[in-house]
């Protein structure tokens, strides 16, 4: 049975609506009703309190079994030990999708009770989200279950913007952590990295790694496929279905539990059985899903890899108007197994060719790194640009148009220059882009590049560890005899 009710349902029950503000059923149900009344959520919604007439304006209904239409979803926030009883009644009202936000089942060594849950759910052939997770937040169609508020008070009176909500997007998030799940949410709302869908599994007594990667592999939406995972139950299956799926776009997955301390934790946060990390490692590589090692690594790959195309080969051009940065990249780009070639034959004919018109300095170095130094202009990195992007020997480029040197009078200027030139070779080679620092300047610029799907970044090694993944993943696509078919699929999601 298909996963779309979770992500697009036609009506919304949530069993257990409380009429406490900062309980999770009263928040729950607040965001839905804010997001149909706004006219995110298409999706009718109902509240389900056997204890209240009302809530929020809303008639509140004793059981589902009250609700007087059709029930697509329930979502269920319930004490643990009457999970069971409420999924029985979600099978009598007809109801094929649940998501489980109690906690209190395998977790806290509860067993038998997620046992018995998931027994009712396949007697009525419900599928379940959950337990002990936060469940869906899918910017798209106003689905949220997120039920921490979007502001704290301090005690002096004054709201924090707490949880905001990322933009809709083309990155699925798949986390077996709710709390890493609604950090990622604010990290990505803060980058003004798009969201397609984010989902918090938990426990997974059902829907799984491999039942979301399927369906998000099949979505049209969905460019990248991110996770957060402690472990997996159904490797073998995980592994098979991912195999098909990178055929077709890109998984970053963060493994954590990579120590004997960390396997220790999972175990203890979602009775994650975390495994031997050089077997995770091996499985990732064989499915052709790219590794990140930590948070920031994460979304830096979803940015690159949702943005621009896998390259072609490893042979990696730098441009710089830094010498220091220059130098910093090249090392991270071999390190991360790029090559940095020297430029020769007509490529460095073309360069020094502009140094003869005196488009670029005399001292500039035209090796590679292609150093424009401190007197660079947006003119010298358009012309150098433009020579690499028609280059034979070069298959991905890193710009790092650093502002701070005088010659660039309009970093956003320059920015929207190489935006343009990589559209007028539709997109035939990766461009990656460093702006260092967190100056007016450096911010805009870097937001220039990103909403020209440029991915950019503030410090060098970030961008060469991008690059390199970009390679990776093209690498991998090679080998798979599948390369140029995903080249010729693939589109600029503008």
């Amino acid at each position: 049975m298909g996963l779309r009710e979770f992500f697009e349902p036609e009506s919304i029950a949530v069993i257990g609506a409380s009429r406490e503000e900062n309980k999770p059923g009263h928040v729950i149900f607040r965001l839905l009703k804010e997001n149909r009344d706004n006219g995110t959520l298409k999706a009718k919604v109902y509240p389900v309190n056997p204890k209240a007439k009302e809530l929020l304006g809303e008639p509140c209904y004793p059981s589902i079994g009250d609700i007087p239409d059709k029930v697509s979803l329930a979502v269920i926030v319930v004490p643990a030990p009457i999970v069971p009883k409420v999924i029985e009644d979600c099978g009598k009202k007809g109801v094929k999708s649940a998501i489980v936000i109690s906690a209190g089942f395998s977790e806290v060594g509860n067993r038998r009770l997620e046992e018995e849950l998931l027994t009712k759910a396949r007697k009525y052939g419900i599928r379940i989200l959950g337990p002990n997770c936060i469940g869906v937040l899918n910017p798209w169609t106003g689905v949220d279950t997120i039920f921490l508020p979007y502001f704290k008070v301090l005690k002096n009176g004054r709201k924090l913007l707490s949880t905001p909500r990322p933009k809709p997007g083309h990155i699925a998030f798949l986390s077996q952590s709710g709390a890493f799940a609604t950090a990622a949410m604010d990290y990505m709302a803060g980058e003004k990295l798009g969201l397609r869908a984010l989902v918090s599994y938990g426990n997974k007594a059902d829907v799984d790694e491999a039942d979301l990667i399927e369906y998000f592999g099949s979505d049209e939406k969905t460019r990248t496929i991110l996770m957060y995972i402690e472990s997996l139950e159904r490797g073998r299956k995980v592994i098979e279905v991912a195999s098909k799926v990178t055929l077709r776009k890109p998984i970053v997955a963060l493994k954590a539990g990579r120590t004997k301390a960390g396997v220790r934790a999972a175990a203890s946060h979602t009775a994650a059985l975390a495994g031997v990390d050089e077997i995770y490692e091996a499985a990732f590589r064989k499915a052709g899903i790219i590794r990140a090692y930590d948070m920031e690594q994460l979304f830096d790959l979803a940015k690159a890899l949702s943005m621009q195309p896998p390259a072609k080969g490893g042979r990696v051009a730098i441009v710089t108007d830094g010498g220091g940065a220059g130098v910093m990249t090249t090392d991270e780009c071999e390190l991360n197994g790029l090559i940095v070639p020297e430029l020769t034959g007509e490529d460095r004919e073309k360069l020094e060719k502009l140094k003869k018109e005196k488009i670029i300095p005399q001292f500039a170095s035209l090796r590679n790194p292609i150093d424009l130094t401190g007197s660079a202009t947006s003119e010298m990195y358009v012309e150098s640009i433009e020579i690499l992007m028609e280059s034979k020997n070069i298959d991905l480029i890193i710009v790092l148009a650093l502002h701070q040197v005088p010659g660039i009078e309009d970093p956003i200027e320059l920015a929207e220059q190489v935006v343009k030139i990589q559209r007028e070779y539709n997109f035939s080679k990766p461009i990656v882009a460093v702006d260092t620092g967190w100056s007016e300047a450096a911010v805009c610029t870097r937001e220039t590049f990103d909403e020209g799907l440029i991915p950019s970044y503030s410090t060098p090694e970030r961008a060469a560890r991008v690059a390199a993944a970009l390679y990776r993943y093209g690498n991998y696509l090679r080998k798979k005899g599948e390369l140029e078919n995903y080249l010729k699929k693939w589109h600029p999601a503008i």
